[in-house]
Parts: C-alpha cells; structure tokens; sequence
C-alpha cells in the first residue's frame, strides 16, 4: 500500500474556516474507514491565533451536524510545503500568501478547496465577522468540497 496522502487546509487565522475543512474531511474519512490513508492538519498564513482553539461558532456549527473539531492553531511552516501533498486554502487571499511563501522545489499541490466544490461556489469566505449563517455556509462548503476531494484523491 502507498504512503499516506497529507492534506493541509489554510486561512487566514486557523480558527475558523480551515479548522472546519479539517473536521469535516476528518468526519468523512472516519464514516469511509479511511483515516489510515490520511494524514491531515490545517494552519493558518498569519500568526494572528497562534495558540488558540477554534472560534466557537466553528464548534457549535461542527456540533450542530455531529462532526467532532479539535485543533489549535498554527501557523503554516516551509517544511510543510515538502511534507504535504495537497495545500488547500479557502480564499484567493490564501493562495496569494501560499504562492509567495512556497519553496520553488516544493511539489505540494495548492488549490483553492472550493475548486472541488460541486455546486461552484469556489470561494469560502471568512466569516469571522459575520453571523452564525456565514459559518454555517461555510459547513456546507467545506462538506461538499473535501467530499469531492477524497472522490478526485481515489481516481
């Protein structure tokens, strides 16, 4: 069996979006039994939360669908872009930073994780400032997309 797939999700501060990403790919990898085939983490382009656990209106929406989220907050590192094969970020924003920060031998893919969005809606944007229904879009962005992730990653 090949190695593992290393998946990293980013934002800006890791306490909102990229820790939801992470929950939700992690819930479905769980409900597929593929955990073993996984290594996956998220982190953040800023050092803002360093730290911290996730927002928690990222907590009571993961709560609210029964996905488990724990994580805290990290910043990304350049030995990330060596270890991880797939770098994901939520916004345009994320890609900018990642692109000016990645190592030029690096082999990491780095998309957008709305790329993988069926229904198109690309951009998973911050919803630090904004109500609960943005982090609950966010969910059901994150959903749709990392399940549409591991089906891209299976073929």
């Amino acid at each position: 069996m090949p190695g593992k797939t290393k998946v990293l999700f980013v934002c800006l501060g890791n306490v909102c979006r990229s820790p939801i990403a992470e929950a939700t790919f992690r819930d479905i990898l769980k409900k597929n039994k593929l955990e073993d085939r996984f290594e996956i983490d998220s982190a953040a382009t800023s050092a803002y939360n360093i730290g911290d656990k996730p927002d928690y209106r990222s907590v009571l929406t993961c709560i609210k669908y029964g996905v488990y989220i724990d994580h805290i907050a990290r910043q990304i590192i350049k030995e990330d872009f060596y270890y991880y094969d797939y770098i994901l970020g939520m916004d345009e924003s994320n890609i900018s930073d990642l692109l000016i920060i990645k190592p030029s031998n690096s082999q990491a893919i780095i998309k957008l994780l709305g790329d993988f969005d069926p229904k198109g809606d690309r951009i998973i944007k911050g919803p630090y400032y904004g109500t609960i229904e943005d982090f609950e879009h966010n969910f059901q962005q994150c959903v749709r997309s990392v399940q549409s992730l591991l089906t891209h990653i299976q073929t």
